[in-house]
């Protein structure tokens, strides 16, 4: 019996979809066992994550572009190979560079591999079947974060950090196996020429800019090589953005930050994440440091973010239909808000029942805001240049999750030089926690800007009719 296309196909992107967001959260869990395998401070972990999340942001705009020119199973499977070799290198890591190279390796298999296992099932299956294909492919997104904080958890407090990598070595070859057999190896008839000028621009911008910020504090580098690089990183910068302007072609469009509702994504969105990037860094720190949980019962408890996240994705589309975008950005996001600043009143002695049901809601009020500003950043974008809006809303996300990590960082490093502790305890997390989330706060002006009907169209309101 053979199985449809519609089915196995979405399956096979879905493992590697599944095997990204489940590393990108466990990794969380375990941060205080690294650093003290490690033996370098909690703080400077930081560079862990950021590391992978530049990596991806450096290498997703190129990804659609490489899948065109060498073939989607090629790149596919190519994808899958050097994240499987990133997470052995990871696992097998003994220091601290060494392991955040290891990070930024494997990011590039991740940049790679889910954004071209979608354009594989947008070329593989047929349309009127390809709803059908596209919701096998949420399932793994929706599950990986709920499950990857207890199970990074479980394998840190009953085994050891390095099998949470180490348990990306089956589902690759798995992986490869499936998508060897199951799917068409597809090109583009005609492939514009890459933007390299741009490419490199980019990537040593975003890499120097965000390397220099999160090794600030006398992390791996000196004080002067940080300065160096966030001015490096700056001047690189500043010279793509000369250059996109310049180009036919560049690699991300910046002219379409002249449409509003993009606009209004892109930078209230990533003033949005910068905050609410900093809980994955903050709270198993919190946890585990400062409250003496151990990493198993740590990631129980931050599970239930990413399950609360996982309820309102379920009924999202209600809120913005009968609301409207702006409302829903506005009032929702200032509840995401005072949901981050409610766990700066976690402490030792609060009950875990309490902290659960505060982060549940937390995650319900997130991952509304996410869905909608997500969703009205390509309301007015046409077809022609959706690709390249694609592009640059994922870099966006990427680097001000990164920063949000960079951002907790500094004011749990100076909370806690101010206060005068020798360590990490549980009274410098609150000022972090208010930090971030003043940040956060920020997107609400930025928001503002939305007109009352923007998107309403695609909310399915009534005014989008009438109009």
């Amino acid at each position: 019996m053979s199985i449809p296309r519609t089915f196995v196909i979405p399956l096979i992107v879905a493992c590697a979809l599944f095997m990204e967001q489940m590393d990108s959260t466990v990794i969380s869990t375990s941060l205080p066992a690294l650093a003290l395998d490690m033996q370098v401070d909690p703080i400077s972990l930081k560079l862990a994550l950021t590391s992978y999340l530049v990596s991806l942001a450096v290498f997703i705009p190129i990804s659609g572009w490489m899948a065109d020119r060498f073939g989607s199973l090629t790149i596919f499977r190519s994808a899958i190979c050097v994240f499987m070799l990133g997470s052995i290198l990871c696992g097998i890591s003994s220091t601290l560079p060494e392991f955040v190279a290891a990070r930024f390796f494997q990011g590039i298999g991740g940049a790679m591999m889910v954004p071209v296992g979608r354009l594989v099932i947008l070329r593989s299956v047929e349309k009127v079947n390809l709803v059908k294909a596209l919701s096998y492919l949420t399932i793994p997104a929706l599950f990986g974060p709920v499950l990857g904080p207890p199970l990074g958890g479980f394998i840190t407090t009953y085994f050891h950090w390095r099998w949470i990598f180490f348990i990306n070595i089956p589902i690759s070859i798995l992986g490869l196996y499936l998508a060897t057999r199951f799917i068409p190896d597809l090109k583009a008839e005609q492939v514009s020429p890459l933007d390299w000028p741009g490419f490199v621009l980019s990537a040593l911008g975003c890499s120097l800019l965000m390397m220099g910020l999160a090794t600030a504090g006398r992390h791996l580098i000196s004080g002067e090589i940080s300065l160096a690089c966030v001015a490096a990183g700056v001047v690189f910068l500043a010279l793509y953005v000369w250059h996109a302007r310049r180009a036919k072609a560049p690699l991300i469009d910046l002219t379409l930050l002249r449409i509003p509702t993009l606009q209004a994504g892109v930078y209230g969105g990533s003033l949005y994440r910068i905050g609410i990037g900093a809980i994955p860094f903050l709270l198993p720190l919190m946890l585990q440091l400062g409250f003496g949980y151990t990493p198993f019962h740590s990631g129980l408890l931050t599970c239930a973010s990413a399950a609360g996240a996982m309820f309102m994705k379920t009924i999202a589309s209600r809120f913005l239909q009968r609301y409207g975008f702006r409302k829903v950005l506005l009032v929702n996001g200032a509840c995401g808000i005072v949901g981050l600043w409610a766990i700066a009143l976690f402490s030792p002695t609060t009950p875990y029942v309490v902290m659960m049901l505060v982060l549940l809601v937390g995650g319900c009020f997130r991952s509304l805001q996410f869905t909608s500003l997500n969703a009205i950043s390509y309301a007015d974008v046409d077809k022609v240049r959706l690709s390249q809006a694609t592009s640059m809303a994922s870099v966006a996300q990427q680097l001000s999750i990164g920063m949000g990590v960079v951002l907790a960082g500094f004011a749990l490093q100076a909370s806690n030089e101010i206060q005068g502790h020798a360590t990490l305890v549980a009274a410098d997390f609150w000022p972090a926690f208010l930090v971030v989330g003043a940040v956060a706060s920020c997107s609400l002006f930025m928001l503002r800007r939305l007109p009352p009907n923007a998107g309403a169209e695609m909310a399915g309101r009534s005014e989008a009719k009438s109009a």
